[in-house]
């Protein structure tokens, strides 16, 4: 990542989070290093992916389905149902906010887990997994609340770093799915990057016709990394 060497680890198999009938390893980078807050940005560029205090990248022996993927902020030009999405949400108020826990953000996290994530092993979060899972001592994080009046209505958990943002997870009221909050969520962060002058908003993985992880496609004009390097998504 930068001159000095890095300690990669290899984690054990365990279960794929996105295919129940195969297992996944990840490489990750040594949490011990120092100065992984200035590993972070080079990491994001060779298609890293944060969760907790972790920068992992899948390394499956017989799958290669994890694709990283990001957006060209510049060139982004939403399409017609991201419009229709940005208008259906024009009464929500968009705040940027220090990240950490709070009881109303534990709370819509718990809703939102329980309706999205049952039985899953994330569906009983306490304070400590709210912290563990979405922020990091060393991690450039902020977070954007998304409210209706003073109600609460979701949470984009988004780390800043100097080659772009890293839109790491959203949780929203299971309430309010006709608004597309997610959706909605990522075109909030396009627009927060262009404020910045960051020129990507990395999505993490695209996984070619998963039905929880394909619609990453639709925000165009989207990079792919593969072995030669991002390209652009045919």
């Amino acid at each position: 990542m930068r001159s000095e060497r890095v300690r990669l680890f290899q984690t054990l198999p365990h279960a794929c989070g996105y295919y129940a009938e195969r297992t996944a390893q990840n490489l990750v980078i040594d949490p011990a290093a120092p100065r992984l807050d200035q590993l972070y940005g080079p990491a994001l560029e060779r298609g890293f992916r944060r969760a907790g205090g972790h920068l992992y990248y899948p390394n499956c022996p017989q799958c290669r389905a994890c694709t990283p993927c990001r957006i060209d902020v510049e060139g982004f030009v939403p399409d017609r149902a991201q419009r229709r999405c940005l208008k259906r949400n024009a009464d929500i108020s968009v705040v940027e906010c220090m990240a950490g826990y709070n009881a109303e953000r534990h709370a819509l996290y718990e809703r939102y887990l329980r309706t999205r994530h049952s039985g899953g092993g994330m569906d009983e979060a306490d304070a400590s997994d709210f912290r563990r899972f979405l922020t990091a001592p060393w991690s450039p994080t902020l977070f954007l609340e998304f409210r209706l009046g003073t109600r609460l209505l979701a949470v984009a958990v988004t780390d800043v770093c100097l080659n772009g943002l890293s839109a790491v997870y959203t949780f929203f009221d299971p309430d309010e799915s006709a608004r597309s909050l997610g959706t909605y969520a990522i075109l909030q962060q396009v627009q927060l990057a262009r404020r910045r002058g960051l020129p990507w908003l990395y999505l993490g993985f695209w996984i070619d016709g998963h039905a929880k992880m394909d619609y990453k496609r639709r925000f165009r004009p989207l990079q792919i990394r593969t072995r030669e390097g991002w390209v652009p998504m045919p």
